[in-house]
C-alpha cells in the first residue's frame, strides 16, 4: 500500500524568548549529555533519573527486564506513589491545590491539608475492609475529594479506575463489572454548564437490581448538598472519616504493582481497561513535568483535563504533585456563565503553565477571538496542547493572544497508553513551527514504517506511527485481556514495535507532523490523504471556526471526503451554498484538487465530548448514512447529531 502523502507546507519557525532561556530547566548541553546517555547506554540513562526523581523504600537493581511485549521496569524497587505525591513535600508551607467551582467559590489546600486529608481518607477505607489489590471505582467531577480518592487508594495499595463523570449509567456498570471492582466513590450531585448533574442517581442505575454483583459499598462525599435516596451499601464521605486525625503507613508496593485501571472512550463494544504500573508511570510523569512543562516552585499549573482521563492523572493528580508543585483545578465549563472564563481565572489566580485542548482553543476563538484582550495573562511563562494536533491558525492565535508573543508552546503528543508525554517541544531550546510536536523526548525512540514495517525514509512521506523502544510509563496491558493486548498494540508488525494507531510524517528538520488516526486516513482515486492536514486548511480560511473531515464511500474515485463545518458567530448567516463552493477552492488552493471535499455540511457545533474531544467516529457514521454506533452520552450536546442528520 501506498505512504500517506502530504500536501499541507508550513514554514514558519518561533524560538525561545531568551528570558525564558536564561531560566529554563534544561540548557541545549543538558539536553545533548540526556540524548547522549541514552545512545551510549539507555539502562544507565533511566537507572540515573530513577534514582534521582523517585523516593525509594527499596532500591531497585534491575532496570528493564523482560520481552515486547511484556516489558517490566525497576522490578525490584519498592515504593509508595503517594508517598512520592503528599509525605515528601509537608512541612513547607507550600500550597498544593487551588480550586475553583463553576459558581466561583475558592478553595486552597497545601501540602500539609492534603498529607491530613489523605491519610483520614485512606484510613476509612481500609476500615471498610478494602485492601491491597482490590479495585475502587471512582465516578467524580474534578474537585480536590477526587484527587484524595486517588492518593487514598495509591497509599493502601488499591487500584482505582476514574470513570469520567459523564459516562451513562451503562458505561459505568461495564467499567464496574470488567474490574469487578468492590466499592464506587462517587458525589450527590455537581455543576456543569449551570446545570445539577445527578452523579448518585447514575451510579445507582447502574448497580440496581444486582446489575453490579462485586460491589459491596458506594461512598457518597456531599458535593452540593442536595437530596439522595440512600441505598442500604451507601456511606456518606463525611459520617466514615475518623473523629480524630489518623496516621496510615503507606503500603510497600513493587514497581510493577498496578497503580490504575483507565478504560479508554470512544470505542464500540467492551471498553479496554488499561494497566499502568507504579514507579515506571510516575518516572515519566515527573521528568515530562520538569522537562516539557519547566515546572519550577513558584508555577501555578493549570491542566484544564478531567481526571477521568490520562491527561487528569498525568499533569493534574500524578505529575504536578509528585514534583512538589501547584495546581489549579476547574469543575466547570470554560464557557460559563460567560466564553472568557478561562481568562478571567488566569487573571485572577496568577496561571503560569497552561495546558489545554486544541479544541478548546478553537471554540474560544469562535466565541470571542479578542476577549484575552480585556485579561491581565501577563502572569502566562508556558502554554501547552494536548489530545490531538494542534492546527496551525489556532497555534498563532494562541501564541500572540494568550501568550502575548512570549510564552513558548509545547505541542504534546502522547496517549492513555504512553502514560506521559512522548513527542514534543523542549520549552527553552526547541524552535517550533506551528502544527508540529516536534521531536522525541530523551529516551524515546520513534519510527515511522509502512505496512510492511519497515522505515520510510522519504520526507514528508507519512505512515504509521510507532515507538521501537520499551520506556517506563508504557501500558502494562489491557486488564484480563492479554490477547486484545497483543493484537491492538503489538501484533501487526510481529511485536517489534509499539503500535500507536496514529499516521505521521518527518519534516526536513526532523520534525514529527501527526497526520491522524489510521482509520482516518481517506484514500482519494489512489492518493492517501490524512484528514487532519485538510481540517487544518480548511480552518484556515478567516470564516471557520471548527471542522472535521472524514470518508464516505464513493462509486468513481472509491472514497470521497465530507467536511463538517462550524462557522464563527459573526459569519452564521453567509450562504451556506455559495460559502462550500468557495471553501473547496480554498482548500484546493492549500492543498490541492485531490482533497477537495465532495460534501460541505455546516452546522452550530461538532459532537464532543465534555473534555472538548471531537467524535469523528459519529461524523463517519452520519456521512455514510449509518446508525450511530458506541455510546453517546459523554457528548456536550446530543442534540447536535439530529441536526447533522437533518442536513445531509
Amino acid at each position: 500500500m501506498k505512504n500517506i502523502e502530504s500536501k499541507l507546507v508550513e514554514s514558519r519557525k518561533y524560538k525561545p524568548d531568551d528570558k525564558f532561556i536564561a531560566s529554563s530547566n534544561l540548557s541545549p548541553t543538558d539536553l545533548k549529555k540526556l540524548n547522549n546517555l541514552y545512545k551510549e547506554d539507555p539502562d544507565n540513562f533511566w537507572s540515573i533519573l530513577g534514582h534521582k526523581e523517585i523516593k525509594w523504600i527499596k532500591n531497585f537493581k534491575s532496570i528493564c527486564t523482560g520481552d515486547a511485549p511484556f516489558y517490566e521496569w525497576f522490578r525490584d524497587g519498592k515504593l509508595n506513589v503517594s508517598e512520592n505525591c503528599i509525605d515528601r513535600h509537608i512541612n513547607k508551607n507550600k500550597n498544593a491545590i487551588i480550586h475553583i467551582t463553576e459558581d466561583n467559590k475558592k478553595q486552597i489546600i497545601t501540602y500539609d491539608n492534603l498529607y491530613t486529608l489523605v491519610n483520614n481518607f485512606s484510613y476509612s477505607l481500609k476500615n471498610i475492609g478494602l485492601k491491597k489489590g482490590d479495585r475502587v471505582i471512582i465516578y467524580m467531577p474534578t474537585i480536590p475529594e477526587s484527587i484524595i480518592a486517588m492518593q487514598s487508594c495509591a497509599r493502601l495499595g488499591l487500584i482505582h479506575s476514574v470513570v469520567f463523570a459523564g459516562f451513562s449509567s451503562e458505561s459505568l456498570r461495564n467499567r464496574i463489572n470488567d474490574c469487578s471492582a468492590k466499592v464506587v466513590i462517587t458525589v450527590d450531585a455537581f455543576m456543569r454548564n449551570g446545570n445539577i448533574i445527578q452523579a448518585k442517581d447514575i451510579v445507582d442505575k447502574a448497580i440496581e437490581d444486582e446489575n453490579c454483583p462485586t460491589i459491596k459499598k458506594c461512598i457518597i462525599y456531599k458535593n452540593l448538598g442536595k437530596k439522595i435516596d440512600l441505598k442500604d451499601n451507601d456511606l456518606w464521605w463525611h459520617e466514615i472519616l475518623p473523629s480524630e486525625s489518623k496516621i496510615v503507613d503507606p503500603e510497600i508496593m513493587a514497581s510493577e504493582d498496578p497503580l490504575f485501571i483507565l478504560y479508554t472512550s470512544g470505542s464500540t463494544g467492551k471498553p479496554k481497561g488499561i494497566v499502568h504500573s507504579s514507579a515506571g508511570y510516575l518516572l515519566n510523569c515527573i521528568i515530562t513535568n520538569k522537562w516539557v512543562f519547566d515546572i519550577k516552585d513558584d508555577d501555578i499549573f493549570w491542566c484544564t483535563a478531567d481526571i477521568g482521563w490520562i491527561t487528569g492523572h498525568s499533569y493534574v493528580v500524578y505529575g504536578p504533585l509528585a514534583t512538589g508543585s501547584t495546581i489549579l483545578i476547574y469543575d466547570g465549563a470554560p464557557t460559563f456563565p460567560k466564553p472568557d472564563r478561562f481568562w478571567d481565572i488566569i487573571e485572577k489566580n496568577n496561571v503560569s503553565i497552561f495546558y489545554t485542548a486544541p479544541t478548546a482553543i478553537r471554540t474560544l476563538m469562535k466565541l470571542g477571538e479578542n476577549l484575552p484582550d480585556n485579561y491581565n495573562l501577563r502572569s502566562l511563562r508556558l502554554l501547552g496542547t494536548v489530545g490531538e494536533p494542534i492546527n496551525p491558525k489556532a497555534w498563532i492565535w494562541y501564541q500572540v493572544k494568550i501568550g502575548n508573543k512570549k510564552c513558548p508552546i509545547v505541542d504534546t503528543w502522547w496517549q492513555t497508553e504512553t502514560g506521559a508525554n512522548i513527542i514534543a517541544p523542549i520549552p527553552g531550546i526547541t524552535h517550533t513551527t506551528p502544527g508540529t510536536c516536534t521531536k522525541p523526548l530523551p529516551g524515546i525512540e520513534i519510527g515511522i514504517v509502512d505496512e510492511e514495517g519497515n522505515d520510510i525514509t522519504e520526507i514528508n512521506q507519512g505512515g504509521n506511527l510507532v515507538i521501537k523502544n520499551p520506556w517506563p510509563s508504557m501500558l502494562r496491558g489491557i486488564w484480563d485481556d492479554e490477547e486484545r493486548y497483543i493484537d491492538t498494540y503489538w501484533k501487526k508488525f510481529n511485536n517489534r514495535f509499539y503500535i500507536t494507531g496514529d499516521t505521521a510524517r518527518k519534516d526536513e528538520n526532523g520534525n514529527i507532523w501527526i497526520m491522524g488516526r489510521s482509520d482516518d486516513v481517506v484514500n482519494i482515486s489512489g492518493h492517501r490523504l490524512g484528514t487532519m492536514e485538510i481540517e487544518s486548511a480548511i480552518v484556515s480560511h478567516e470564516y471557520v471556526a471548527e471542522a472535521a473531515v472524514v470518508s464516505y464511500k464513493h462509486e468513481i474515485k472509491g472514497e470521497a471526503i465530507h467536511a463538517f463545518v462550524t462557522l464563527k458567530n459573526s459569519f452564521k448567516n453567509y450562504n451556506n451554498t455559495e460559502f462550500s463552493i468557495q471553501l473547496r477552492d480554498w482548500v484546493k488552493e492549500k492543498i490541492g484538487s485531490i482533497a477537495k471535499p465532495d460534501r460541505v455540511s455546516f452546522s452550530d457545533s461538532l459532537p464532543k465530548t465534555r473534555s472538548g474531544k471531537i467524535m469523528r467516529r459519529l461524523l463517519r457514521n452520519i456521512a455514510r448514512g449509518e446508525d450511530i454506533s458506541g455510546d453517546t452520552s459523554t457528548l456536550e450536546n446530543e442534540n447536535i447529531l439530529v441536526q447533522l442528520k437533518n442536513i445531509l
